[in-house]
């Protein structure tokens, strides 16, 4: 059985998908399609602009699943179509790209609700009032039992749940530095301050959600053609009522990718493809799926892999 898995923020490189756009007649259509519904060009600001502009969540969100759809509609032009994969997952954002990939969502209506949740999660919180954190070496558990010890009147909590080895907290930037400390007491390896603007998957998002419900509300989503495995939940989701609801916890809920990949593998899923921009999905499956059999596809000489 194999799974189609799609990157989230931080896979973000200027000049992805530019190779597939010029391979690809299919790719090409997915990065103008996405410049005609943001009405910009953002396709030019992927390949020719600077990083720390394509970094911005508002343009790194519809960039990621520009990229990923991108791959993925070149994968199809060479007979390789969605029903080849038993189910679909993405981190963060991914899910979104997921959704569409599926069938559930319209590529326009895509990259227009993710421009608006960049925007609506930059907004939430003041930047420096916020923070995010990578943890190294505790298991989830530890790091969530700390998190809800040490926060007081200040929020901070396990956001990410990323393998067996790293944990994402986010919060208040204080809460976070002094969870920080307190998991390093634990054992932690390392905990690195990461380079965001804005403690994403925390409750201080809740601003954030407000607006994605209401956007949501009014765009059509179909039943996926496979099932999602949803962030917040960890196990299959198909009914579009139910996505619906998921994609606004999403924004304040902890993203369960490693019970996600997990759950997969112990359902019989061997293969993960990781469509789109980076590797970092890839990294962290190996840490959760001793034997899984992982793939890229961001580039037209990983498609001619496949193929071959």
């Amino acid at each position: 059985m194999r799974a189609f898995v799609f990157p989230g923020q931080g896979a973000q490189t200027v000049g992805m998908g530019r190779e597939l756009a010029e391979a690809y007649p299919a790719a090409r259509d997915v990065f103008d399609e996405v410049d005609e519904a943001l009405g910009e060009k953002l396709s030019q600001l992927i390949w020719e602009g600077d990083a720390e502009t394509l970094t911005l969540t508002q343009n790194a969100q519809p960039a990621l699943m520009a990229t990923s759809i991108a791959a993925f509609r070149a994968m199809e032009a060479e007979g390789i179509n969605i029903t080849d994969a038993d189910f679909v997952a993405g981190h963060s954002l991914g899910e979104y790209s997921a959704l569409c990939a599926a069938g559930a969502l319209t590529l326009s209506d895509t990259a227009r609700l993710l421009r608006l949740r960049g925007q609506a999660m930059q907004e939430a919180v003041p930047v420096g009032v916020g923070a995010m954190a990578a943890i190294l070496g505790l298991d989830f558990e530890t790091v969530d039992r700390i998190a809800r010890d040490v926060g007081g009147d200040e929020v901070v909590q396990a956001a990410n749940d990323n393998d067996p080895a790293q944990v994402v907290i986010s919060g208040h930037k204080g809460a976070v530095e002094q969870a920080m400390a307190a998991m390093k007491e634990a054992g932690a390896k390392r905990a690195l301050l990461l380079p965001v603007s804005a403690p994403f998957h925390s409750v201080l998002m809740q601003p954030a959600a407000a607006v994605m419900a209401d956007a949501l509300a009014g765009v059509d989503i179909q039943a996926p053609a496979v099932p999602l495995i949803a962030n917040v939940r960890a196990e299959p989701v198909i009914e579009p009522g139910a996505i619906r609801r998921l994609l606004v916890e999403q924004v304040t809920g902890t993203v369960r990718w490693r019970e996600s990949m997990a759950n997969l593998a112990e359902g019989g899923v061997t293969e993960f493809w990781e469509i789109g921009a980076g590797k970092a999905l890839s990294g962290m499956i190996k840490r959760i799926v001793k034997d899984a059999t992982v793939r890229n596809i961001g580039a037209p000489a990983d498609i001619a892999a496949l193929k071959a």
